[in-house]
């Protein structure tokens, strides 16, 4: 299994929008390094879902539920899509400022490259994130 990150603006699409459609498509990436994260998710890999703005918090896990396929709002035919399901919000939310304060994620993407919408997590930065928000990994 592999581990993401999702990042959405709120007043966008919400932690709260995915719990009520239960399923939705992660679409409207538009950048390269994006894409090939798309791309290499699999179906019943686990992301957190990420509330940028104002926010700037871990506020869900969910779930892939269909590996990457072509997003109809590209007109260019380059950028792809996934499908993911809401599977529970977290215990506790984890800020950003807490997960830059925490030496152990130093190298996290989300603390590097803070601009990429979709990114990979590792196994053992997942582990420290869930536990920081109580959920059971």
């Amino acid at each position: 299994m592999n581990y993401w990150l999702l990042k959405t603006e709120p007043e966008v699409y919400s932690w709260d929008q995915l719990v009520k459609d239960k399923k939705t498509q992660w679409s409207g990436v538009r950048s390269p390094a994006g894409r090939l994260n798309l791309t290499k998710m699999r179906k019943g890999d686990s992301a957190f879902f990420y509330h940028t703005g104002e926010e700037r918090r871990i506020v869900g896990v969910c779930e892939v539920v269909k590996e990457s396929y072509p997003d109809p709002s590209d007109e260019t035919g380059k950028f792809v899509m996934v499908d993911v399901q809401a599977v529970a919000p977290v215990p506790t939310p984890v800020t950003l400022a807490a997960i830059k304060a925490e030496p152990k994620l130093a190298q996290m993407r989300l603390v590097r490259e803070g601009r990429l919408s979709v990114s990979p997590v590792s196994p053992e930065e997942w582990k420290l994130v869930a536990k920081m928000a109580g959920v059971k990994s």
